[in-house]
């Protein structure tokens, strides 16, 4: 989780809602948040667990069972209530974290959404392998990893949810033991890929490429990238791409990303497999679009034969604990290249012509307009 943290409410103390509040809509007509005080059936902390998209997370334990948990706190908004209803969409999936409760409460007069979700104690993905010390990380454990991962976006994208968001924070763990299940959470980036932004046949050519006609190949596309990075990273211990500049993300950084430029230098690459390279290249792909689906990369031999992977060991713990100093500004510039990446897709709109300032078509409305060609430059979206 990370922090591009909005203002964060305090936890409601036996705050139920206000009158007025039950008549708010069922979060994306699913189901209804419990009006309630949270306060009721759990015990509040102010141990801070982590920092998400939109929200503080908070520890929690249930009254009645003494259950440790997350409580993650939004004020209500349209964006809060698109996060928790992709997250309870996704609940209960594989290696997706679950939510077991959601409330809405009022507190200072303000509605916020409490989402109470299960405590991830084993903490983040490459900080397990960091702590191995001199026990080998094998490709084959990568595999593994990979292929959880995998699922975990296999079942979103089946829903039509992009996550938008994978990325090493967002990576935990259900508890330090050894059977411990890794799991994918925070969803506060998360788009739903059924709304076709696109589908009108009204577009203006000179805006967009004639193949760039579904944003929802864009938003999954995505998670397609991050999958490439975070499998570099666990096969290596460092990024495929980084800024020069100290920079989170420079204009270097920026340009590397989008000419594909990196490499597999040696030590560290020279054990590894060309299948786990290839697939690598087939993730890191500069076109969005023509990068792997998550059905294709679930069905690559390294992912769906991972129990004959090579028993290689890596220099993956090594290089993390050698470099955990600058651990924080790896994650950092993921995180910039993912918002980057999300601008630029949220971007791919086709233009409707009455609205375009394309100065071509304004030379055609002078002209029409001054009694030329009668020629419709609109369409009927019937």
């Amino acid at each position: 989780m990370d922090g591009e943290t909005a203002e964060e409410p305090v936890p409601p103390q036996g705050a139920p809602c206000g009158p007025g509040s039950g008549g708010a809509p069922a979060l994306g007509g699913r189901r209804e948040p419990k009006k309630y005080a949270v306060t009721d059936d759990y015990q509040l902390s102010k141990q801070v667990l982590g920092l998400g998209v939109n929200g503080k997370v908070l520890e929690c334990f249930h009254r009645r069972t003494g259950q440790k948990c997350a409580l993650k706190l939004l004020y209500d908004s349209p964006k809060a209530r698109q996060e928790v209803d992709h997250h309870w969409q996704a609940s209960g999936g594989p290696h997706i974290v679950r939510i077991l409760d959601v409330y809405e409460n009022m507190h200072h007069s303000k509605r916020c959404l409490l989402i109470v979700m299960e405590c991830m104690e084993g903490g983040e993905l490459f900080s397990r392998i960091q702590e191995r010390g001199d026990q080998a990380f094998t490709e084959r454990e990568a595999a593994e990893i990979m292929r959880d991962i995998g699922t975990a976006i296999q079942f979103l994208h089946s829903q039509n949810i992009a996550h938008r968001d994978v990325k090493p924070e967002n990576l935990l763990y259900t508890s330090k033991e050894k059977d411990a299940v890794l799991k994918l959470t925070d969803f506060g980036f998360a788009k739903e890929t059924t709304q076709n932004a696109l589908q009108t046949p009204c577009y203006t050519p000179y805006y967009v490429a004639p193949e760039v006609l579904g944003p929802e190949k864009y938003d999954k596309s995505c998670d397609m990238w991050s999958l490439g990075v975070i499998m570099y990273i666990l096969l290596c211990g460092f990024p495929p791409f980084y800024s020069n500049t100290g920079q989170a993300i420079s204009p270097g950084m920026k340009r590397r990303i989008r000419l594909g430029q990196y490499g597999f230098p040696n030590p560290e690459w020279s054990e590894v497999s060309e299948d786990a390279k290839q697939l690598i290249r087939l993730l890191l792909k500069t076109d969005p679009t023509e990068r792997l689906t998550i059905t294709q990369f679930m069905n690559h031999p390294w992912i769906n034969q991972s129990m004959v992977v090579p028993q290689t060991p890596l220099h993956t713990a090594r290089v993390l604990q050698e470099d955990r100093d600058h651990w924080d500004e790896v994650k950092e510039e993921m995180t910039s290249a993912l918002a980057t990446m999300r601008v630029d897709y949220d971007q791919v709109q086709i233009k409707d012509l009455k609205t375009s300032n394309n100065r071509l078509l304004n030379k055609r409305r002078k002209k029409q307009a001054g009694g030329g060609s009668s020629a419709s430059q609109g369409c009927n979206n019937q």
